[in-house]
């Protein structure tokens, strides 16, 4: 018993005062430089200064967990690349939302991303001159998807506008308003874009198709 008292006291004191060597390699890879790409909106220093817990971690047993939890408030962050450089860099290839419109919704402005997502609305040059949407996202989304699937050219269209009854007015860049109907709806969208073609038709700035089987013309 005495003697394993001794070899216990032995290893106790010879734990506490030896540091291996492989701890002191370990230390070599901490993470001293991230280096952010491939963001356009996002100012590097913003996105930086969420990270700055993220100096002297180990780069060995840093996880893509530790980098979301920093990264997740972030609005225009779409998703992200980390690719560890040893031995203490980390590099982030940064993928940001798109907006494709501003929504007007009870007083207050959002970006409306490409996946339909609402982000706080900042002035920023590159998105000066998107459409504004008066209505809310779940009914955009429906319309927005519908256009896309029978290939309208949505740049041609500065405002749209959803009314309390469900049913949608476009007003395009060329100053044309599009008034459609609750329902049915896309079959006065393909008469649009075939009646634009023809120059009998430009003279004309209002296309009613609220009453089923008329077009209003203006």
């Amino acid at each position: 018993m005495k003697k394993r008292l001794i070899i216990a006291c032995a290893l106790l004191l010879l734990l506490s005062t030896y540091k291996p060597q492989k701890l002191f390699l370990i230390d070599k890879f901490n993470i001293e430089e991230i280096k952010i790409e491939n963001n356009f909106i996002l100012k590097e220093k913003k996105i930086k200064k969420n990270l700055i817990s993220l100096y002297d971690s180990n780069l060995i047993f840093l996880n893509s967990f530790d980098i979301e939890k920093k990264l997740k408030n972030i609005a225009f962050i779409e998703s992200y690349e980390v690719k560890k450089i040893y031995p203490n860099k980390l590099k982030i290839k940064i993928f940001e939302k798109k907006p494709i419109a501003v929504m007007q919704y009870k007083k207050k402005k959002f970006f409306i991303s490409e996946n339909y997502n609402l982000i706080d609305y900042k002035n920023i040059e590159n998105y000066k001159n998107l459409p504004e949407v008066f209505g809310d996202i779940k009914n955009f989304k429906i319309f927005h998807n519908d256009l896309k699937k029978i290939n309208f050219p949505t740049n041609l269209i500065k405002k749209y506008y959803l009314y309390k009854s469900n049913r949608w007015d476009l007003e395009t860049f060329e100053k044309k308003v599009i008034k459609l109907p609750i329902k049915d709806y896309i079959t006065g969208l393909e008469n649009f874009l075939d009646l634009r073609k023809e120059s009998n038709f430009k003279k004309y700035n209002v296309f009613d198709y609220r009453i089923n089987d008329q077009l209003i013309l203006k």
